[in-house]
Formats: C-alpha cells, sequence, structure tokens
C-alpha cells in the first residue's frame, strides 16, 4: 500500500447468480476463486427407466468389454450414456462402475482424478523443458503439484492408495503411460 493512497481499493463484487437461492453452498475451488455453475440434475426416481430395454447383466458385461480395452470409468459411463442410452449405471445394477470393476478384478490402481492431475503434471513439465523461461507455468505446475500430494494425503487415509506410495516428478511419467 502506497502512504499517499490510504484506503484499500475496493474490489469489484460479483454478480450473484439468480437461479441459485441464497441458502445453496457450492464447494469453490482449490486456487481459483470460481463456485462453478454447472451440476448435474438426477432424476427423482431410482429405479431403472420403463423404456430401457438392456438387462443389468448385460451393462455388467459391456463395463467390463471397455475396461478391458483401457477406458477409464467416466469414459465409460459416457459412452453407456451416449451409445445404449443408460443415464445412470447404478440406476439399473445397483452398483456404481467403479463397484463392478473392482468386482471382476479391472479397477484401474491409481483413482481416476489422481491419475489425471498427473498426466496434467507430467505435460506441463515437458512443456517447461522446451520453455524454461516460461514462469507462468513454472507456477501452475506448483499449484498442480499441490493438488496431487492434498489428494494423495487424502487417499492413503481412505486407504485407496498404499501408505507408502509418493508421487516423484522423475518417475510421474511412468505412472501415467
Amino acid at each position: 500500500r502506497c502512504r499517499s493512497y490510504p484506503f484499500r481499493a475496493a474490489r469489484p463484487t460479483r454478480r450473484r447468480d439468480p437461479r441459485r437461492t441464497p441458502h445453496s453452498f457450492t464447494m469453490g475451488r482449490m486456487h481459483t476463486p470460481g463456485k462453478g455453475m454447472s451440476g448435474s440434475a438426477l432424476p427423482y426416481k431410482r429405479s431403472s427407466p420403463s423404456w430401457l430395454k438392456i438387462t443389468a447383466q448385460e451393462i455388467t458385461d459391456i463395463i467390463a468389454k471397455l475396461a478391458k480395452k483401457g477406458l477409464t470409468p467416466s469414459q465409460i459411463g459416457v459412452l453407456l450414456r451416449d451409445n445404449h442410452g443408460v443415464a445412470q449405471v447404478s440406476s439399473v445394477t445397483n452398483s456404481k462402475i467403479m463397484r463392478i470393476l473392482k468386482g471382476q478384478g479391472l479397477a484401474p490402481t491409481l483413482p481416476e482424478d489422481l491419475y489425471c492431475l498427473i498426466k496434467k503434471a507430467v505435460s506441463v513439465r515437458k512443456h517447461m523443458e522446451r520453455n524454461r523461461k516460461d514462469m507462468d507455468s513454472k507456477f501452475r505446475l506448483i499449484l498442480i503439484e499441490s493438488r496431487i500430494h492434498r489428494l494423495a494425503r487424502y487417499y492413503k487415509l481412505a486407504k485407496k492408495l498404499a501408505p507408502n506410495w509418493k508421487y516423484d516428478s522423475a518417475t510421474a511419467s511412468t505412472l501415467v503411460a
């Protein structure tokens, strides 16, 4: 602050969205001020829709086939929604995609969100090797890696990662490859 300018400049106020109620709280992002507007609108009925002719066993077989091809659980969900008309796998099979994959021994070793963060960190590090003076990407890499460490700490507590698992930037590309 400058002595000739004693009061702090006021931050511009954000316009409140009229669609949101005053009492709805949304979780903010970690390293940005945004709270996001999008959210899923699930159907009220939790049973499978009457027009869906595919059975739970067929869905389970499709999930296993797609997982063997190397697709992530969210990609499997998108394909089931777009190609087969299955809006919610859990409403038809009574279990989520990850639980089906775990039951068949096809679950990925790393949780998907952690995998995506590591993949992003590897690509930013590769960019940094080519562009040494890019300080903004250096700062972004620090933020990405801090998110990786935070998620890893959570997954160790939830026992979804081994207690001795550690993120190392030198060996991160082998985790993603």
